[in-house]
């Protein structure tokens, strides 16, 4: 355990900008900031308090004072019988040790050292279950800086969640821009887009859309589009070239959010950036979900630069090669240790008659953007001769590039028609589909969608109006047992926090509850997980270090605390339209403290209840402590901490607060916490 002398890190603030959630605020130590689990892991500065204000060490006397009268804290025994009763530890040998003969002076270091964490520790995940029997942390956008209509792609984004505890990152690939020849044209083209904006000042946005559209979001065959070269991308992939002969430049994929304002970065930055930073934080498997938008010709070289760059961690045959494609079954998490895998959309190997001329990837050549599938596919012709295709009819032509298909072993991408689909057996599949999608399946096939994601993979992400990157609510996708929800990170909300909580501790992967598992027989969400009844009780003794945004005055900060929390609904048990449609907002149940003041408050053992709530299952459960500015108008969020609720511990302890961008702090709240669990009626 860290000593109450351990130092305070510091970790660097973003810029204020327009709206104070957007935007990953740009640390020195990413992993200090949650959504994936990892600030958990940091014992010294998640864990440990510094010191105790006199006024929290004022409450820690008089609880002292309680404890010795009623449990006989001063000696041995009194201390093995505080632990069992009222903080049910799960070490109370070790716990033991820490508090000695029970005096306050080692009752002090109990509270600073760690062990009174609120959070209960979490042990080793179990690798021992097929891969789809896990939640997975999960990114969406992933490349995104800020918004989904304007911002830029970045490589910054993939060393940020990594480092935070993401497992499955997104990349949407696009046709790349054939590069400049010289620098002078690369100048030419900054000042022609420089007049276009001159000359067109007046220009509204469906048009200035338009324009960029021709840029950066045109399908591949759209021909008389020109546009000036992709933007590097920063840090360090500016050293991340294209590839180049000793002759001649090759047009390269490039990542971005289609057909809105986004700029691009390069798809081999992004790739280099992964390689580099996937197996730092957890040396469990990291998968890739791309988005494909690019001719086959690019898909090509999206294979070659993949191989290049991940030599080593891809997954390139199944671990039992004797297994025909379609029985492939998923292997085990512990088998798939420091491997990447590839979501893609499967491509069935072509006849050798249907084969294409040889790929770039065996002749490298000049690509433009408007050498099309059909162009790369057929023989030359003159003007006067009819092409080879329009004698006889030409087989259907793959979306995906067999180079590229191929990588995706474990996890192929097919399109979602229905739980029914012939591909919906296939063990190596996996369905995508958007919240409001995945809502409607959940209402008209409640058993079926449960039955399917018991043995097969599904991914939901967040409807396209979220222009703004906010987030759907985590929770209720993963009662459905949906292993991958993907959120916007580039937004600091609920649903971010709800990943937290489910991750906290971790390395991105969480075995489901039992009944949620391949090897269960329960057949329906409702019975999946026992509901319990719960009731809980929190004391708030004070807080400390509540931690404040640099603008803030800390003399008029006037902090409350507001307790939700996020519980099974019985219209997600029964599959019945779902109030609010899996929409983020606050949790089910809410209650707050009265309002207090400065950074030090003092909440006179105010004690918040929630009695007798229904439907309580705890793997699934989830409790938010927000710390808000009561304020004129609108409070602002200031502090936060999120907790499952099976590992929100009981009795005496220390809940550490986030920042309002989600960063680690030494603030914290004293509370007393009392937890009954019992079978519903």
């Amino acid at each position: 355990m860290a000593s109450s002398a351990t130092p305070t890190i510091e970790p660097k603030k973003a810029a204020a900008t327009k709206d104070s959630k957007l935007g990953a605020p740009k640390l020195d130590q990413p992993q200090l900031q949650a959504g994936g689990g990892t600030p958990s892991g940091c014992t010294i500065t998640a864990n440990a308090v510094d010191y105790l204000s006199p006024l929290v060490s004022r409450y820690a006397k008089f609880i002292h004072e309680e404890l010795c009268k009623t449990h006989g804290l001063g000696t041995k025994d009194g201390v093995t019988k505080w632990l069992i009763q009222e903080q049910t530890a799960s070490d109370k040998d070790k716990d033991a040790d820490l508090l000695k003969d029970g005096s306050f002076s080692h009752f002090a270091h109990y509270l600073t050292c760690g062990a009174a964490n609120v959070m209960k520790a979490v042990g080793p995940v179990d690798c021992s279950y097929p891969i789809s029997n896990y939640f997975i942390s999960s990114s969406h956008n992933t490349y995104l800086t800020g918004n989904q209509l304007s911002s830029e792609s970045s490589v910054d984004p993939y060393r940020n969640v990594l480092l935070r505890g993401c497992r499955c990152v997104e990349i949407d690939v696009w046709d790349g821009e054939q590069p400049s020849s010289s620098s002078s044209e690369d100048e030419a083209a900054r000042i022609g887009a420089r007049k276009i904006k001159k000359e067109k000042p007046e220009m509204g946005i469906r048009k200035r859309l338009e324009l960029r559209f021709g840029r950066k979001g045109s399908p591949p065959h759209e021909e008389n589009q020109k546009a000036p070269s992709s933007s590097k991308a920063e840090g360090s992939a500016e050293k991340i070239q294209p590839w180049k002969s000793s002759s001649s430049f090759r047009a390269e994929p490039r990542v971005l959010h289609g057909y809105t304002l986004t700029k691009d970065t390069p798809f081999r930055a992004v790739c280099a950036t992964i390689r580099d930073y996937a197996f730092i934080a957890s040396n469990l498997p990291v998968i890739i979900s791309l988005e494909v938008h690019t001719s086959p010709g690019q898909q090509e070289i999206m294979a070659d630069i993949m191989t290049e760059y991940w030599k080593g961690m891809l997954v390139d045959l199944p671990i039992d090669p004797s297994q025909k494609s379609e029985n492939i079954t998923l292997p085990s998490l512990k088998e798939l240790e420091k491997k990447i895998l590839v979501k893609v959309k499967y491509t069935p190997p072509q006849p050798a008659e249907a084969e294409a001329q040889p790929s770039t990837l065996q002749a490298p050549a000049t690509l433009t953007k408007s050498a099309s599938a059909e162009s790369m596919t057929s023989s030359s012709t003159s003007s006067g001769e009819v092409p080879e295709v329009e004698k006889k009819p030409a087989a259907p032509k793959a979306k995906i590039a067999e180079a590229l298909g191929r990588l995706g072993i474990y996890t192929r991408s097919y399109h979602f028609k229905s739980l029914d689909q012939p591909e919906a057996k296939i063990p190596t599949h996996v369905f995508s589909l958007s919240e409001k999608s995945l809502m409607e399946v959940h209402e008209t096939q409640p058993a079926a969608l449960f039955k399917h994601n018991k043995n097969f993979f599904m991914r939901a992400y967040p409807k396209g109006l979220r222009l703004n990157s906010s987030n759907l609510d985590p929770s209720i996708f993963w009662r459905t047992g949906v292993q991958i929800v993907a959120l916007n990170w580039q937004k600091w909300d609920a649903g971010m926090m709800l990943n937290e909580a489910m991750f906290a501790g971790t390395n991105g992967w969480v075995l489901k509850p039992e009944g949620y598992r391949s090897t269960s027989r329960e057949t329906t969400q409702k019975t999946a997980v026992p509901h319990h009844n719960l009731d809980l009780s929190i004391e708030f003794f004070a807080g400390q270090d509540i931690p404040l945004s640099p603008e803030d005055d800390p003399k008029g900060f006037k902090p409350y605390v507001k307790i939700e929390l996020h519980v099974e609904k019985n219209e997600e048990r029964d599959g019945q339209p779902i109030p609010g449609g899996g929409k983020s907002k606050g949790g089910d149940f809410k209650k707050k403290t009265k309002t207090q003041r400065t950074t030090h408050p003092d909440f006179g053992r105010e004690i918040v209840k929630f009695e007798g709530i229904k439907g309580v299952t705890e793997e699934l459960t989830f409790v938010r402590f927000k710390v808000m500015d009561d304020e004129r108008l609108r409070d602002d969020l200031t502090a936060w901490a999120c907790f499952r609720l099976d590992r929100l511990q009981p009795g005496i302890r220390m809940i550490h607060l986030y920042d309002a961008d989600g960063v680690i702090t030494k603030g914290v709240l004293f509370v007393r916490i009392k937890k009954t669990i019992s079978a519903a009626k």
